[in-house]
């Protein structure tokens, strides 16, 4: 497994180290979408267009209930 760091400034930001750039194959522009995962580990992916969703971040409305009950709509 590889790794790659990055420092974090005072105002929070950082730059995204050229192997990870290249690997996700990101350019100048795009957008990073970071997803958190119940047992604690975080990662950086490219976000596709589709993610452009605002609410799509509203994990408590999709469960299948959910899925079931708005279908239609």
């Amino acid at each position: 497994m590889s790794a790659a760091k990055s420092k974090v400034t005072s105002k929070f930001q950082t730059v995204i180290p050229k192997a990870v750039r290249e690997r996700l194959g990101l350019k100048t522009g795009d957008v990073v979408r970071f997803r958190f995962s119940e047992d604690g580990p975080v990662t950086v992916e490219k976000a596709l267009p589709a993610d452009d969703d605002p609410f799509a971040s509203f994990q408590e409305w999709g469960s299948d209930e959910d899925e079931r009950l708005y279908r239609d709509l």
